[in-house]
């Protein structure tokens, strides 16, 4: 739970603002970047109403990964996008931890 949280607090400001950053710069060729960001805003709202206790976020991560074929980079996309993925491919990593 601890790393999952430093995880939270590391990336999800940054993810907040790229996450609708790459709905504008790349939703017209990667249509999943709108499902990315819905996703993120969910698991986002489930970690602040669930306060200090774990939330379950099984459901929005298993799509998540489904959404992005496992957090596969697209060759198209710019260092945003990128990051996007890595951040949340590192958060669950550490929820799954």
């Amino acid at each position: 739970m601890a790393l999952f949280n430093e995880v939270v607090d590391k990336y999800f400001e940054k993810l907040d603002m790229f996450t609708a950053a790459i709905t504008r710069a790349h939703g017209k060729n990667h249509p999943e970047a709108f499902e990315v960001r819905e996703l993120f805003s969910e698991i986002k709202e489930k970690i602040q109403i669930a306060g200090s206790t774990k939330p379950n976020l099984d459901a929005e991560l298993t799509q998540l990964r489904e959404v992005t074929n496992n957090y596969t980079i697209p060759d198209d996309v710019c260092g945003t996008y990128a990051a996007v993925y890595n951040m949340l491919s590192e958060t669950d990593q550490a929820y799954q931890a």
